[in-house]
């Protein structure tokens, strides 16, 4: 019995671990853009 609460603490250590990750790295990048903007390329042909 002891033993599976001990899993069941790593297990929840874990989820709580990787939750805080996502959060931390969503509030750090929050002003970044997710897709760059590329420049227009120019059509026809150049001279």
């Amino acid at each position: 019995m002891e033993m599976l609460l001990d899993f069941l603490k790593d297990i929840l250590k874990v989820i709580i671990r990787a939750i805080s990750a996502y959060v931390f790295h969503k509030i750090l990048f929050k002003n970044e853009k997710t897709t760059r903007s590329r420049r227009k390329r120019k059509g026809g042909s150049q001279k």
